[in-house]
């Protein structure tokens, strides 16, 4: 599979771009910035249709290009029915400081155990509250997108409308943690002291958990 990890935005977001190397068709996880360019790192890549933008969660920081790049390639936008009402009625403050318009309305709803699929390639959606209500992870062979649910040695804050500290570790330990160490943790924000970490790792050096 094509695994693209894109800093873009403020607050060192990462936007990911999957794809089927065969067929050029692929998915584009938490546009948070100017479309250009995510679908330049796409095109480079190979990736030429995007099936889906997924959302992780509603949250803007995660949201902001999905307007931009929905008008770029006319793919529905994916986010979990649970966190569907929040990017339907944002927070118009954020969107001012992201500099971002509001997101369109998603056209498929999420729910855990549901499989995103794009040319050959699929994703597991994984349904991770705590961040959000619907806060999701995706889950592939080897690796896992965790959004703002865990972070390279921390997590996703609790403070904000839908969040829970308790929600958040379960999530975590229950959902995440019983996945097999050697998973290649891909998350939201580059906040840790490297890009990316493992299951493994964060089990045994995370100090939120």
């Amino acid at each position: 599979m094509i695994i693209e990890q894109i800093q873009i935005g403020g607050f060192e977001i990462f936007c990911y771009v999957l794809g089927d190397e065969h067929t050029g068709i692929g998915i584009i996880v938490d546009p948070g910035g100017p479309a250009g360019p995510i679908l330049n790192k796409a095109h480079k890549r190979g990736v030429e249709e995007i099936a889906y933008i997924v959302n992780t969660h509603s949250h803007v920081d995660h949201t902001a290009g999905n307007k931009e790049i929905q008008q770029a390639v006319s793919a529905p936008i994916a986010i979990h029915e649970l966190d569907a009402p929040d990017i339907l009625h944002p927070n118009l403050g954020m969107l001012a400081m992201f500099g971002a318009e509001p997101s369109p309305p998603p056209g498929v709803l999420l729910k855990d155990g549901d499989v995103l699929t794009f040319g050959n390639e699929a994703v597991n959606v994984v349904h991770t509250p705590g961040h959000t209500l619907g806060g999701i992870c995706l889950y592939f062979p080897g690796y896992v997108i965790t959004g703002d649910t865990l972070f390279v040695g921390g997590i996703g804050r609790t403070d904000l409308p839908g969040g829970s500290y308790e929600t958040l570790r379960n999530s975590i330990n229950d959902r995440l943690f019983t996945l097999p160490d050697e998973t290649i943790v891909l998350p939201g924000h580059n906040y840790g002291s490297t890009p990316t970490s493992t299951i493994g790792r964060e089990k045994r050096e995370n100090a939120f958990l």
